[in-house]
């Protein structure tokens, strides 16, 4: 499964020059993870934006957004936004954003041992 690279040079835009964004490759697409979690992904044309469940309950309820079911089984706390809900920058930076401030309020990782 391939990814946007075009859509995934609009979510770097979208993270507006923080330093502590990594990329990962990922379910065959590109994750995009911050302080060690993944905030948000591309798979295929659509966005993949990790929330907190309660959240996710209500973004449900706007358009294009539909639960993150990669398993075949709907995973609390991961939306897919289907690309009419990020066609424009700031409608893609609202959902980065959403996603960073879940994943900001998460505990901090623990560095793994090497």
């Amino acid at each position: 499964m391939a990814y946007s690279e075009q859509l995934a040079d609009r979510v770097r835009l979208a993270f507006g020059g923080r330093r502590d964004v990594e990329e990962k490759k990922m379910f065959g697409g590109v994750a995009f993870m911050v302080r060690g979690y993944m905030a948000c992904g591309i798979v295929d044309e659509t966005l993949m934006v990790r929330v907190s469940a309660e959240d996710g309950e209500r973004y449900l309820r706007e358009a294009h957004v539909r639960e993150m079911d990669f398993t075949g089984r709907p995973m609390r706390g991961y939306l897919y936004v289907d690309p009419p809900g990020i066609r424009t920058a700031a409608m893609l930076r609202k959902w980065v954003a959403r996603s960073v401030a879940h994943v900001e309020s998460l505990p901090a990782r623990k560095a793994k041992a090497r």
